[in-house]
């Protein structure tokens, strides 16, 4: 991307110097004040506002607010998920992880989402001949069906938590369904999911990495365990396809097709879950917005569910490296930065959508980024779109009288950004 087309391009640039801030210090954002979490739109109001770039020293990040910028930075091949593929630790002025960190370490480093060309095209390249559109469109019926089977238990049960009953359940039993996992082996994917996941967050602790390991290493055992048995017995699911993608003699490694199935359950299952708990909390503080959808379901789903992932999307921040020097908003932000690019404010930037602080169902011109952009974009967007979808029709045709019962906790993690519990009744 070069200048000419890039909305990065500014007037006369600043050098950065340690310690230096291109605006003014901005203390209303705060990742891990419950406040900021549980509302943190009004701080990212105040970010757009006062500018397109701030040095957050906390966790030593630039942060990126606005729509057009982080658009920009994610399709920019001058960032990247990781520096690895040019640059050495030190050579980054970086520290390697800890040695004792190294078992989460390989099963996220091969994964797609933190991997640049040319290894990343490699391995997306094969994974694309095994999730196909076709293979994920074959799964309609079955998510339609374990849709229905989660809402019609909610029913009997005259209500309950909407996470634990509908949300969490139906993601992990749709990825469990397509790798071929039995289903007395499900019970263990959510929380090594959730331990894995929490080492996303800013400068997440000791004890977060120490989960986040014991996670890796007995959900990559389970995985090579189940991947020796599909060598040995092909099936139809998608890690024989795993096992079977090839191109032009090249296959995924072992560890490839594990991190690759970590992947895909991550991923897959924590935007399903938080986008359904965020929407179903938006749709009840917007009574008139949740009569539309129940009046004409089938036609104001698809919109929908994109708006709901624009309004409060589960995804609040995404981090790259900076590999070469840019130039954002006049200040130039030099090799081995770290720029923390913020969804969810970009996703209500006013310069971008008309009435972003709107829930709008019926909303069209919607180019949210809650899936990112560039090579990276989630190639899961499609499965997760039908999980939704079918959840969130399922709930509205079963239980069409469905309202809360109190105000839901919210859990404390800021990057993921979902809730704990959220209780309805009929």
């Amino acid at each position: 991307m070069g200048p000419k087309d890039s909305p990065l391009e500014a007037g006369r640039a600043q050098r950065y110097r340690p310690g230096m801030s291109s605006s003014a210090e901005a203390p209303a954002f705060d990742p891990w004040r419950p406040s900021f979490v549980a509302d943190p739109y009004p701080a990212y109001a105040e970010l757009r506002e006062r500018g397109r770039v701030h040095w957050f020293e906390p966790s030593r990040q630039w942060l990126i607010p606005r729509h057009a910028d982080v658009g920009a930075l994610l399709r920019d091949r001058r960032l990247g998920r990781t520096y690895l593929h040019r640059f050495g630790h030190e050579e980054f002025g970086r520290t390697a992880p800890p040695p004792e960190h190294e078992p989460f370490h390989t099963l996220n480093d091969h994964g797609m989402l933190d991997l640049e060309p040319p290894d990343h095209t490699r391995l997306r390249r094969l994974v694309s001949k095994a999730f196909t559109p076709r293979t994920v469109e074959a799964l309609v019926p079955t998510i339609q069906r374990l849709a229905e089977e989660l809402v019609d238990s909610l029913v009997t049960a005259g209500g309950g938590d909407l996470i634990e009953t509908v949300a969490e359940p139906l993601p992990v039993a749709v990825i469990a369904e397509m790798l071929g996992i039995p289903p007395a082996d499900r019970p263990a994917l959510r929380p090594w999911s959730a331990d894995i996941c929490g080492m996303y967050e800013l400068s997440p602790g000791e004890e977060t990495a120490r989960r986040a390991v014991r996670a890796s290493v007995e959900f990559s055992a389970y995985l090579r365990e189940l991947i020796e048995a599909r060598r040995r017995a092909p099936g139809d699911d998608l890690i024989s396809g795993l096992i079977a993608a090839h191109d032009e003699g090249d296959r995924l490694t072992e560890q490839e097709m594990i991190s690759t199935c970590v992947l895909l359950l991550n991923a897959g299952h924590e935007a399903t879950v938080n986008t359904t708990g965020n929407g179903w909390w938006a749709l009840f503080r917007h009574p008139e917005q949740l009569a539309r959808l129940r009046a004409d379901t089938d036609a104001l789903l698809p919109t929908a569910v994109d708006e709901l992932l624009r309004y409060d999307t589960p995804l609040q921040l995404f981090e790259r490296w900076v590999l070469e020097d840019i130039e954002v908003g006049g200040t130039v932000i030099p090799r081995g930065s770290e720029v923390a690019l913020l969804f969810g404010s970009a996703n209500r930037d006013p310069a971008r959508f008309d009435r972003p602080d709107t829930l709008d169902l019926s909303r069209t011109d919607n180019p949210h980024i809650s899936f990112g952009a560039g090579i990276h974009y989630c190639l899961g967007a499609p499965l997760a779109r039908l999980e939704l979808i079918a959840s969130f029709g399922a709930l509205l045709r079963k239980a069409p009288g469905l309202r809360l019962v109190k105000e839901p906790e919210r859990g404390a993690n800021f990057v993921i950004r979902g809730l704990r519990e959220l209780q309805v009744e009929l």
